[in-house]
């Protein structure tokens, strides 16, 4: 049998894509199923994509500083098999689709959106349009026409619990992958996550540590300019950048996560500036891995240089408003 690898990101945006792709694909071939993220993927797609095989890759940006060897890769690999590239996220300017690749890229929704759409176009159930719901909600995405119109087939009060319990289930899973690829085999069943136990389980826990971790940036923030942020805070780096932003009154929050001589930092706007485009600029100018969507994204910085990243973020938010 033909040999599938599905490369995701392990948020509930990707963890549903895979679902969707893994729900189609199973039928057709032996799938394996791998989690990733932007600065991890061509050292990840070397190390579990033989040449020859079928490759999904959804909801994983494409890295700044990567983007040239990236294209060479997949126009390497997809030389010689099938390579499927889907994503949401803003492109680094000048990149230059590989053209083997089958590219289905659009920042207007979630990747589970256009990964359902893309399946389904190719004979995947509408039936499994709720779980494109649940990974576009989890991404806050759940204003787009497509999911407006799709919402009025299902009930909307069991489809954003359904989301939730996605979401809080694996937020503080992080690279417990063995558990997230059993949350996608599950999904792709079309079950419904309130009837996975350990899901529930996990996202009541998180409820609980969030309540905790809100109560605690609150009291540990540090602000400089427009930037509030926290060091490991004891919860999702991702809602403590959020917390820090509401409670630091500033135009973007900041959590951080120290990994050595690392910084990997999740930050936070109210859309008063496009975050995505500011972090591909110092990405450029400091040598650094960053950027995501214009309210959400992320970065990772060298310890010894992070207050200069700081002096310069907030330098960029003084020029966009």
């Amino acid at each position: 049998m033909e040999k599938c690898v599905i490369l995701a990101h392990g948020d509930g945006d990707g963890v549903c894509s895979a679902a969707l792709a893994l729900g189609f694909l199973k039928s057709q071939c032996d799938v394996s199923v791998y989690f990733t993220h932007p600065v991890g993927l061509i050292h990840d797609f070397k190390e579990f994509v033989s040449k020859g095989s079928r490759v999904v890759i959804l909801d994983i940006a494409v890295n700044e500083l990567h983007a040239v060897e990236l294209a060479h890769i997949l126009e390497e690999y997809a030389s010689v098999g099938a390579v499927v590239y889907i994503d949401h996220h803003p492109l680094p300017e000048d990149f230059t689709v590989p053209q083997r690749v089958f590219w289905v890229h659009n920042t207007c929704c979630s990747a589970s959106e256009l990964t359902f759409k893309y399946f389904h176009d190719l004979g995947l159930s509408g039936e499994y349009s709720r779980i494109a719901l649940y990974g576009a909600i989890c991404d806050y995405l759940d204003e787009t026409p497509w999911v407006k119109s799709e919402l009025w087939k299902w009930d909307r009060r069991s489809v954003f619990l359904e989301a939730g319990i996605i979401s809080q289930g694996l937020e503080g899973a992080k690279r417990d992958y063995e558990f997230k690829r059993a949350v996608v085999e599950y999904l792709a069943r079309n079950m419904l996550p309130s009837q996975m136990q350990e899901l529930v389980v996990r996202s009541i826990k998180q409820a609980e540590l969030d309540e905790k971790l809100r109560i605690w940036v609150k009291e540990n923030l540090k602000i400089n300019g427009q930037v509030a942020y926290v060091f490991n805070p004891p919860g999702s780096v991702g809602r403590a950048a959020n917390y820090a932003k509401i409670y630091g009154g500033v135009k973007v929050g900041v959590g951080i996560e120290e990994r050595k001589d690392m910084l990997v930092m999740s930050l936070r706007s109210s859309g008063e500036c496009d975050l995505n485009t500011i972090l591909r600029k110092l990405s450029k100018r400091l040598g650094i891995h960053g950027g995501g969507h214009p309210s959400a994204a992320g970065a990772r910085v060298p310890k010894d240089i992070f207050a200069k990243f700081i002096e310069e973020l907030n330098r960029e938010l003084g020029g966009v408003i």
